[in-house]
């Protein structure tokens, strides 16, 4: 007796060992076959003319990070809608990639239908004061026409792209959210619809035109290394490059919104009016015919973004084009300016890319 009930046990162990094993097996093989496909990103440079010998200094060499999404070597028939994305200030191509994870991200995104296999490029616009604002400009060079015309040509000419306006896509995040709404309006006819990402300096506010105590510091500074630990004193520098560039004039090429005197800084007017100018809210009403040609227009923002500007910039970006009765999607929801942006439950994720593989032409 005491060797039957023994040996029961035994048996019913190794039978639940044995169904336990299969079990495993097949998780694993689930997990196997659940695992996105992966893309690859390819680093590859741009020599560019138009911004050779700019003033500024800038280097014309252009670094550009490509995803190429999986099977892209494998049928070289098969051509691929592009969407373009525009890092932020002080951010890069590189830092896309290897800090935000957007390699694994579009991996994921292509094998949980949100987009189609869809090439990426984003091409580094930092600059020797962290960015370009994807502008032209006297002093730092015609970085607007890098992007919207010479990166184009570029990417059409060494990559399998579906070469027409119908299957491109314009985005960006903060600065290249700017970039993004900016580049739309001036180059009617290059991308069929347009994402911005919390999009900074879309309309006139005090907190990126005046930032008293950094304009004090920016106008006595004498180099860079002046205010390289000043974030808001390097940006002011940035913009005034970017929007009132004076090139060979002045410690840094650019005439800056306020001047500083023996006891005070004053107002320059002419400067703060073509800050103004340069927004989007400015280049709105001259640009009109351009948004109308979009197959769409969105952009987001959240509540708690840090840089204060940015909510009632963009309410009055989606109250401007409403009243102009531009089609376009705007959106507000609860979080900062990046904490919300990368990762699957990421606007990126969630909304950008579900947008594109509604607009785009994939064939």
């Amino acid at each position: 007796m005491p060797t039957l009930f023994l040996s029961f046990p035994a048996r019913a162990l190794r039978r639940y060992l044995a169904l336990l094993s299969i079990l495993l097996l097949g998780l694993s093989a689930s997990a196997i076959a659940q695992a996105p496909a992966k893309g690859r990103v390819v680093v590859t440079y741009l020599d560019s003319k138009l911004l050779k010998g700019n003033p500024g200094g800038e280097n014309p060499r252009r670094r550009v990070s490509v995803y190429l999404p999986a099977g892209y070597e494998a049928n070289a028939a098969k051509r691929y809608p592009v969407v373009y994305y525009l890092h932020g200030f002080t951010w890069s191509d590189s830092l896309l990639f290897h800090a935000d994870g957007l390699g694994e991200l579009l991996d994921q995104a292509i094998a949980d239908g949100k987009i189609r296999p869809v090439i990426v490029v984003a091409p580094n616009e930092q600059t020797l004061f962290q960015g370009s604002f994807y502008t032209n400009s006297a002093t730092n060079g015609p970085w607007a026409d890098f992007t919207a015309k010479e990166l184009v040509s570029f990417i059409d000419k060494n990559y399998r792209t579906l070469a027409k306006p119908a299957s491109r896509g314009l985005a960006g995040h903060s600065m290249g959210g700017n970039g993004t709404l900016r580049l739309a309006m001036l180059y009617p006819g290059t991308y069929a619809a347009a994402y911005a990402l919390s999009p900074g300096f879309a309309a006139p506010h005090p907190e990126w035109m005046s930032a008293r105590p950094s304009q004090d510091a920016a106008s006595r500074a004498k180099s860079r290394a002046a205010i390289q630990s000043d974030f808001n004193a390097i940006r002011l520098v940035a913009c005034a490059r970017a929007f009132s560039p004076t090139p060979g004039k002045g410690a840094f090429g650019a005439a800056l919104p306020r001047s500083f005197g023996p006891d005070s800084l004053a107002h320059r007017d002419a400067v703060l009016a073509q800050w103004g100018a340069a927004s989007p809210v400015a280049l709105l009403p001259k640009h009109l015919a351009s948004l109308r040609q979009l197959r769409g227009l969105a952009f987001d923002w959240g509540e708690q973004d840090q840089f204060q500007h940015i909510p009632p910039a963009c309410r009055t970006l989606d109250m401007q084009l409403s009243a102009y009765g531009i089609p376009h999607s705007a959106e507000s929801y609860e979080g900062n300016h990046g904490n919300r942006i990368m990762g699957r439950d990421g606007r990126l994720y969630q909304k950008l890319l579900p947008f594109f593989n509604q607009r785009l032409q994939f064939d």
